[in-house]
């Protein structure tokens, strides 16, 4: 593809080619997460073709749509081999923010966009696959009725509910999902008094928009003003070709990290769900398994290589996000992953050995980690057969913390103002509970998987998080907790141990451990020398 000297400013192709670079690309105005797509797409790594539509039209978005409608769509139709809208031989595509710094969660995506009453013929003639087609036809209506048209969430899920009676949506067979596509659209019809665009370029210029203003919203705010991130910055929004999760039992979606983001460790450490699609995992109102959840061996193969493959280029852990469509493997995403302080200074430290970083690097690293966050907390007792455990949960952080319970954010602000430590426990895993997940001691939720943003946002914290505690309910009416036959009001204590991913009635006590071989290790990185266990006497000055 020559260059188009009317390609326009600000404007990226990435599509795993050299001749698909556009202009002079900077993380800064392509956002981390298409330059680390780009870095991707150039190591020749399975990543499906995208448009960037820079930060400089946060200010002023609506200025990018003739942009789009006439140089970046056909690029990206070109590089997908499909066209957008057609009838035949649809492209559909993600729409997804960006912005220079990682804000897990903060910003709004949207899935399936092209799809409509007229596109659904052509991809069930090309996948045939009807069951993929519906389902996707109604994430879509969903979410661009909640993104875009600002239709509660939870209206959706009703209408779902009402037709699964208790099944997962997965069960769902093509017709339910079809009936359930005709609900949705008769439910944004009478809560906006528009029908749902039938267009799939409105659909398109729309949701480009609304992905631009979601860097306005409160949450994406709250987490600036939290890590102290400026404004004027804005966000990227990237258009790329949808890859199918939701395909059957030999798609799925997973999202993790190339090693522990708690402890460090190394080896995958991923949340993988079959037949989904991206939002089910990172989204927090779905459970996942773990990896060990039927991920196609050899797509499991191909994404150890490309986590030990971009740990060495980024030379740091790596967060990622992937699809499986039908035994194929793709990649959507890395960046640096979030992690614990322990983690943080095993990675460093196990980098610098493997020859991926250098010692000054890993003592960059490492310099402001202390004592105290290179310690592990557990229960005071070994055995927990003394204490009341109402429910098991998966741990998503590492510690135990007791507090007053709290069932919403402004609750655990309120009482945070007050001197009270407060837990927040909420049904589902989200990232608009920021600001009270921000003065609370901990989290837990009923639902949610370990890698959701919620949860990795907890961990990034130094928060207590546990997730998909399936036996909890949160009666907001009643404003209490249930596991079963115990009831536990707002107000009352709970304690969670993520270490051993149970939640216990009452306080109970706990102590601080440090983690001397690790102090040791980093000693020794820090004094250039080994350090053998009469080291470990010598790590007061790591305490600050």
């Amino acid at each position: 593809m020559r260059m188009d000297t009317r390609w326009p400013p600000h404007f990226y192709l990435i599509a795993g080619c050299p001749q698909a670079k556009r202009n002079d690309a900077s993380l800064q105005d392509m956002g981390a997460k298409a330059f680390n797509l780009r870095e991707m797409a150039n190591l020749g790594l399975p990543v499906p073709p995208a448009l960037v539509i820079g930060t400089a039209y946060t200010a002023s978005p609506e200025s990018c749509l003739p942009l789009l409608a006439a140089h970046g769509m056909p690029a990206l139709e070109a590089a997908a081999g499909a066209i957008f809208g057609d009838e035949r031989q649809p492209l559909l595509v993600s729409v997804r923010s960006g912005a220079p710094v990682s804000m897990p969660g903060m910003l709004e995506t949207l899935l399936n966009v092209g799809l409509c009453d007229k596109t659904v013929s052509g991809l069930l003639r090309q996948t045939g696959n009807p069951r993929m087609v519906w389902d996707a036809y109604r994430r879509l209506v969903a979410t661009f009725g909640s993104v875009v048209a600002g239709i509660p969430a939870q209206h959706f899920e009703r209408l779902t509910e009402e037709v699964a009676q208790g099944r997962d949506e997965r069960q769902l067979d093509f017709s339910e999902h079809r009936s359930l596509v005709r609900s949705y659209l008769d439910f944004f019809l009478s809560s906006t008094g528009q029908d749902f665009p039938q267009d799939p370029q409105v659909q398109l210029h729309q949701s480009v928009l609304a992905v631009f203003r979601s860097w306005h919203q409160a949450k994406a705010q709250a987490y600036r003003k939290m890590h102290g991130l400026g404004e004027e910055m804005g966000t990227a929004v990237m258009i790329q070709r949808m890859v199918f999760g939701n395909a059957g039992l030999r798609s799925g979606a997973g999202v993790g990290f190339t090693r522990n983001p708690v402890t460090g460790a190394p080896g995958l450490w991923f949340d993988y769900l079959r037949n989904a699609q991206g939002e089910d995992v990172v989204g927090g109102r779905r459970r996942a398994p773990g990896q060990e959840a039927g991920m196609p061996a050899e797509c499991l193969a191909q994404l150890e290589a490309a986590a030990r493959l971009l740990e060495r280029h980024f030379q740091d852990m790596q967060d990622l996000e992937f699809t499986v469509e039908e035994g194929c493997l793709y990649l959507l995403q890395t960046r640096a992953g979030k992690r614990s302080g322990i983690a943080a200074a095993r990675i460093a430290l196990d980098l610098q050995e493997e020859g991926v970083i250098d010692r000054a690097l890993a003592l960059s690293r490492t310099r402001e980690l202390t004592a105290g966050e290179l310690s592990h907390t557990r229960l005071a007792v070994k055995d927990a057969s003394g204490l009341q455990v109402l429910a098991r949960a998966t741990p998503a952080s590492a510690g135990v913390v007791s507090a007053e319970v709290v069932l919403d954010a402004d609750t655990a602000r309120r009482r945070a103002a007050s001197g009270a430590m407060v837990v927040l426990v909420r049904t589902d895993a989200e990232t608009d509970d920021i600001e009270g997940l921000q003065v609370a001691v901990g989290l837990l939720t009923s639902r949610g998987a370990r890698t959701s943003h919620a949860a990795v946002v907890a961990r990034q914290l130094g928060k207590v998080c546990l997730v998909g505690c399936e036996s909890m309910q949160v009666d907001l009416s009643l404003r209490v907790l249930r596991f079963g036959d115990q009831v536990v009001a707002e107000g009352a204590c709970l304690t969670l141990d993520a270490e051993g991913g149970q939640v216990i009635a009452g306080a109970a006590e706990w102590v601080e451990e440090p983690d001397l071989p690790l102090l040791s290790r980093l000693q020794g990185l820090r004094h250039g020398v080994e350090e053998d266990g009469a080291g470990c006497a010598r790590v007061a000055g790591l305490a600050g």
